[in-house]
């Protein structure tokens, strides 16, 4: 029975050319876009290179000093006097790495030519909590930062700028901003969107002499706290708290409140994202989220309800033969509605397409530098979800509608 109602299913497609554009055309867009908005956030927020620890991170981003008084505060990322003085003393964490929030712009030359660079400021641990691929040389150590020694780790695409193609740069010098700095290693570039540890050249903390004489809360850093395990998280994040909450206010005239977390990722960017200090964002986005996709889903789905009708009303007669040999409205809704599964599982196989397209073209574009967006397994599920969400919501009310005809009516509605 199945099969006659998928051969059905593939005659009617043909049947009505335009119903059928309109049909997958709804279909295939909405999925593609949805498909890849998907998968943008999946290469945002998930576990991807460098960053293949987040299950057992903690990110502490931002500080807020609150005046409650007078409706004032200072927001910003956190300073190395605060990693330094307390965050490196924690217990619970098996390593704590820091690197400026924000990459500073630097500039090179490279003949007469002026080559403007990202540089971010790290620590040496940085280089063990994230797990970057050298293609060359190593990452400089603890000694050499402790001695601001001038060593830098740069990627394979600032090598090939300075130095050319497939030229091996460990060993040789690089002149930034004037001063010279040996090249210690060489990584694999990191997409602009994981702004925690993407730039171009890698240099110690050491050498951002202005900004280690804060000694404020406030800074150019941000802290990830990594835990031995997964399992751990949740005691590092207690002891975190415990010791905020202890935290002594570094200018009480000013401000008589102090607001940190130390959150996951996606907790910590949605917190930088929307403001929310006092809670947990990700209950709020999630509403939000989840509100805007039904909304992009229903609009369609809606149009392919009306659409099915006007379709379905072609076979009334159709329907109606078959209500006079003994078919019943059960069998007639399962009918219809394989159909609509069925048209719908075409539309998302040509949205999978279209979305692989849109990838490729995204990740060649360079309009995410060093982009690295993939439609992976997660997404393809999420894909094949929606596509039978989709044929039941769009197919569902119009076949339960056109079982119910009487026969005499649908016979007369085809004539």
């Amino acid at each position: 029975m199945l099969i006659n109602y998928l051969k059905i299913a593939w005659k009617v497609l043909g049947r009505n050319r335009f119903f059928t554009f309109i049909s997958l055309f709804g279909i295939s867009f909405t999925l593609m876009i949805l498909l890849v908005i998907t998968s943008f956030l999946s290469h945002l927020l998930g576990e991807n290179y460098p960053e293949d620890k987040r299950d057992r991170s903690l990110y502490v981003m931002r500080s807020v000093m609150r005046n409650t008084k007078q409706n004032g505060q200072m927001t910003g990322p956190i300073s190395a006097y605060f990693v330094i003085n307390y965050l490196k003393k924690m217990q619970s964490p098996e390593k704590v790495a820091f690197m400026s929030f924000v990459p500073s712009n630097v500039n090179t030359f490279v003949g007469n030519k002026k080559l403007s660079l990202f540089a971010k400021y790290t620590d040496a641990e940085f280089w063990n909590v994230l797990n970057f691929k050298f293609i060359e040389g190593k990452p400089y150590q603890t000694n050499q930062v402790a001695n601001s020694e001038k060593v830098v780790v740069i990627t394979e695409d600032t090598r090939r700028q300075y130095f050319g193609e497939g030229v091996a740069a460990v060993g040789k010098y690089i002149n930034i901003n004037n001063e010279s700095y040996r090249i210690s290693g060489v990584v694999k570039e990191v997409p602009i969107t994981r702004i925690h540890v993407s730039s171009d050249v890698y240099m110690p903390y050491t050498h951002d002499k202005i900004n280690l004489k804060n000694l404020e809360y406030n800074g150019r850093y941000c802290a990830i706290l990594l835990a031995s395990t997964s399992a751990d998280v949740p005691k590092m994040r207690a002891e975190f708290d415990n010791m905020a909450a202890k935290l002594p206010l570094p200018d009480p005239k000013s401000f008589d409140k102090l607001i940190i977390h130390a959150d996951d990722f996606i907790d910590g960017m949605l917190r930088n994202f929307t403001g929310i200090d006092e809670e947990s964002p990700r209950d709020y986005f999630m509403r939000i989220g989840a509100i805007f996709a039904f909304l992009f889903m229903l609009l369609p789905a809606v149009n392919l309800i009306n659409v099915n009708i006007s379709r379905i009303l072609e076979r009334s007669s159709e329907i109606g033969v078959r209500k006079a040999f003994g078919a019943s409205s059960p069998h007639l809704v399962l009918q219809f509605i394989v159909e609509n599964i069925a048209i719908t599982f075409i539309g998302g196989l040509i949205g999978f397409v279209g979305a692989g397209l849109v990838v490729y073209i995204i990740n060649n574009s360079g309009l995410i530098p060093y982009g690295d967006l993939t439609i992976n397994f997660t997404v393809l599920a999420t894909g094949l979800t929606l596509c039978l969400i989709f044929g039941v919501l769009s197919g569902v009310y119009p076949a339960f509608r056109m079982s119910r005809l009487h026969i005499v009516k649908a016979l007369k509605a085809g004539e």
